[in-house]
């Protein structure tokens, strides 16, 4: 059951919602104006608001834009019987969820709510999304891109369409992929991931497709491989763009005609997978460059998820911070701590390049380094900068002996940083840093850098 709250200056559209939303198993209040709804959402703090656009006194736009001063995340669905596209425009820009023209349809009335509760966690579909996987594969947020990427998963997932995700790197493109298998009639059934970019070219083929006793160097007995051990279940392709043109013509067959055969074997083996891929590159660009097959490009994007980077969903960060901190207090056994309104709006204005896993991993350092049972504004300035007490970049360097240990100290930091910008993809992390992929591996084994978690 859900609270509901109805705001409309016509008592017969008030009084028809509140019996279908009752009908429901719903609790609802209504009010008659726009102050009215105000107080009303103050007092009773209802999970999803309708309200009507023209009202006399306090318009429902106005309305709308109060009720989000005093809750961001408020669900808002507007309604009005004078709707143009200028006037859901606006009302979007506002913060509303959607916006219905009068004379409301039941049908479509219900299905608005029922994808705004899924939203809010009070329905079994979002229920599954979010309890029933650990708290690190939860996708946390209410902004309208990250709404958009639920309701695309939710429409997707219960059919076995391949879906193929694109977004910058740290945006969360997996967790969308695991989101997918939890809600699809393949949710009992393994989830195999193989990250195309961390495997050498050479062994692509056996990871994904098996091989056979004997077949190659070091094939000291038969394997299955990612296909075979992913059947009945999902099979996620992450950094699909870093295949190698080999591989991908096996992965073409393999999605045509449902079988796979093993390195060094003749025998074709059937497999009921379900494909879906991830790639931070443009997959166009590298068909028109030659590296990518166009038609194993069709192929994987059936449906298309685009993953927003966090600069363009500013509005999750508070969420986005407070789960960071929930999770490391619970399960890392973290001293809880508060942030103060003013450090969550200094990390709102930053860019974040390295998206939501940047966040993560700076949430992480501030409830470890700040002082006191709250972060700061100065928490956050200091660590942005460098100069946190034991803790910076800056204060770490400066304080070595001589300039060639400062040297490797700012080549270890700055090829670390690149690495988890990168989800340690060691090939795109060369491409960006414009560095050989063999010098890059060589500076690992130096700096004795290891993959953290």
């Amino acid at each position: 059951m859900a609270r509901l709250l109805v705001v409309d200056d016509e008592r017969g559209i008030r009084t028809a919602l509140v019996q279908v939303f009752e009908y429901e198993g719903h609790e609802v209040r209504a009010a008659e104006d726009g102050i009215g709804g105000i107080e009303a959402a103050r007092e009773f703090r209802p999970d999803v608001i309708f309200l009507d656009v023209k009202m006399p006194g306090l318009d429902g736009l106005d309305v709308l834009e109060r009720l989000r001063e005093d809750d961001p995340s408020v669900l808002v669905i507007m309604i009005s019987g004078h709707g143009t596209i200028d006037t859901a425009v606006e009302a979007t820009r506002r913060g509303a969820y959607d916006f219905l023209q009068k004379p409301l349809d039941t049908d479509r009335l219900l299905v608005t709510l029922r994808r705004a509760l899924e939203l809010r966690g009070l329905t079994q579909s979002m229920a599954d999304l979010r309890s029933q996987v650990e708290s690190r594969y939860e996708i946390v947020g209410t902004s309208y891109p990250i709404r958009q990427v639920l309701e695309r998963i939710e429409r997707v997932a219960p059919t076995d369409a391949r879906v193929l995700i694109t977004g910058e790197n740290g945006t969360g493109k997996e967790l969308v992929a695991r989101a997918i298998h939890r809600l699809s009639p393949r949710a009992g059934c393994p989830f195999i991931e193989v990250n195309c970019a961390a495997i050498p070219s050479e062994l692509i083929e056996s990871a994904l497709f098996g091989h056979i006793k004997g077949s190659f160097t070091g094939a000291v007995a038969d394997r299955a491989g990612k296909f075979e051990q992913a059947d009945t279940g999902t099979l996620f392709l992450d950094e699909i763009g870093d295949m190698s043109k080999d591989a991908q013509a096996k992965v073409l067959r393999a999605l045509e005609q449902g079988v796979v055969t093993r390195v060094g074997g003749s025998k074709a083996i059937e497999v009921d997978v379900r494909v879906v891929a991830a790639t931070n590159q443009d997959l166009e660009r590298q068909i028109d460059d030659g590296n990518f097959r166009e038609d194993l490009f069709y192929r994987l994007n059936v449906v298309p998820i685009e993953m927003p980077p966090l600069r363009e969903r500013r509005d999750d960060i508070p969420m986005l911070v407070q789960h960071f901190t929930d999770t490391m207090t619970k399960r890392e056994g973290m001293s809880p701590k508060s942030f103060e309104t003013a450090a969550i709006e200094r990390l709102q204005s930053y860019s974040w390049p390295g998206n939501v896993r940047e966040l993560r991993n700076t949430v992480e350092r501030l409830l470890i380094l700040a002082g006191g049972d709250s972060v700061r504004v100065e928490d956050v300035e200091l660590l942005a900068t460098g100069r946190s007490s034991g803790g910076g970049l800056g204060g770490e360097l400066l304080s070595t002996d001589s300039f060639a240990d400062f040297k490797d100290g700012a080549e270890r930091a700055y090829i670390l940083q690149k690495l988890r910008e990168n989800d340690w993809n060691v090939a795109e992390t060369a491409r960006r840093i414009d560095m050989p992929r063999s010098n890059l591996y060589k500076k690992i084994e130096k700096f004795g850098l290891v993959r953290e978690g």
